[in-house]
């Protein structure tokens, strides 16, 4: 009896007994589909995650004043840095000679009240003075109208860009670019709506109005504002370039002594993303728990049933003995029988897994729909594991049975 004939009196062994083999096969397919569901969920995650955080700018990195904390604990004078000004967050953008895109930008308030002649925001809005490379390297897409000009950006124009709350708020139906809007006693012009983005990052820009740097300056009214620098890398290979030449041109415009720590505070954006791929990584880990916790359930309920077939069929044993079949041969049949029936499941396991976690995440606000071909095939190895190591037992003691045992057995 060779191995293509084996593989025929598996199939047809599993054919005989249908009803157990769909039942064995569906303990597979329940572990195998926690397996592929959970982790096609969180590839799901994932994957939005990612889309975002690249839409917000991963290959980022941040230039801001130092927070002056004081005293310690201890009762220990620390030492005060003073803020970026406006003239050396400027030069710095000047000076800057790294392929990049440079975004400027300062909070003027987070408690402005917007009007549009007889209607009005709560007072919450939050009013940020930024250059024109604010929007594109912070994802924040303008919707209607346009960006701010240079001109408008070297003068200071009364112009802004608003955000999509704020523009439903004081126009609902209304197109809002041309549109004058009054905040912190200035009246000015809308040129641009952004898209709406929701709370995903820390800025909600959604109840947001942005102004050219040198008009923030003016609404400030002298008041010093928090300047922040984002740099962000087309090439997230020459990051820690870029972040090198940043700090030795910012530690010469603030006057840094040699030796001593920066002024400022440099921080490299893409830590976020790492952080996040820490949290999906251990998800991941947990659901792979789950999943191979189903399994090794689904495996000993797969052996035991396999005991019972070689029980129940050891009379076809000893005859295929007496017509010469090998203790090799014997264990090949009862094997592929194991592995085939967990095929099957794992078949119908992943393709319910991937259903079930594409559902997850649409239940969860996210479009995309993820076929994870690595967990697939994971899935399928596994299976035939599962189909290995629970069918060896049951066919090594199939193959041992006496033939003259095995024919008087009734």
């Amino acid at each position: 009896m060779n191995l293509i004939e084996n593989i025929k009196e598996g199939l047809r062994s599993i054919r005989a007994n249908m009803l157990r083999s769909v039942l064995t096969s569906l303990i597979v397919a329940i572990g195998i589909t926690s397996l592929v569901g959970i982790l096609t969920a969180i590839d799901g995650i994932e994957y939005s995650v990612n889309s975002s955080l690249s839409s917000l700018g991963v290959n980022t990195f941040d230039i801001r004043s130092k927070r002056n904390r004081g005293s310690s604990a201890q009762g220990i004078s620390e030492k005060r840095y003073p803020q970026l000004t406006f003239n050396q967050v400027v030069r710095f953008s000047n000076q800057f000679r790294a392929e990049a895109t440079i975004c400027l930008a300062a909070d003027v308030t987070g408690i402005a009240e917007v009007k549009y002649l007889s209607k009005k925001t709560n007072p919450n809005v939050q009013v940020k003075g930024v250059n024109e490379e604010f929007f594109a390297l912070k994802g924040a897409d303008i919707e209607k109208g346009r960006n701010f000009s240079n001109l408008e950006m070297e003068y200071g124009n009364q112009v802004t860009v608003i955000g999509f709350k704020v523009a439903q708020t004081l126009f609902e139906n209304q197109d809002p670019i041309g549109k004058d809007i009054s905040f912190l006693g200035s009246k000015l012009r809308v040129i641009g709506v952004m898209e709406e983005k929701g709370d995903i990052a820390d800025d909600n820009y959604d109840n947001m109005v942005c102004v050219p740097l040198i008009k923030a300056n003016q609404m400030a009214k002298g008041r010093q504002l928090w300047y922040e620098i984002s740099v962000g890398i087309t090439d997230p290979t020459k990051m820690d370039f870029a972040m090198g030449e940043a700090t030795g041109i910012m530690r010469s415009i603030r006057r840094d002594e040699i030796g001593k720590p920066n002024s400022f505070d440099l921080e490299k954006s893409e830590s976020l993303a790492e952080e996040l791929e820490s949290i999906t990584s251990a998800l991941r880990v947990g659901g792979f728990g789950v999943g191979f916790i189903t399994l090794l359930g689904a495996s000993i309920a797969l052996m035991n049933i396999m005991l019972v077939s070689v029980t129940e069929r050891t009379r076809e044993v000893g005859v295929r003995k007496a017509l010469g079949a090998t203790p090799l041969r014997i264990r090949q049949q009862f094997v592929i029988e194991a592995i085939v029936v967990c095929v099957l499941g794992g078949i119908a396991g992943i393709i319910l897994g991937i259903l079930i976690g594409n559902g997850i995440s649409s239940l969860i606000g996210i479009d995309k729909f993820v076929v994870p071909w690595m967990w697939m095939l994971v899935g399928m190895l596994i299976c035939i594991g599962v189909g290995l190591l629970s069918g060896y037992y049951p066919a090594h003691k199939a193959s041992k049975l006496d033939p003259i045992e095995s024919l008087r057995f009734e």
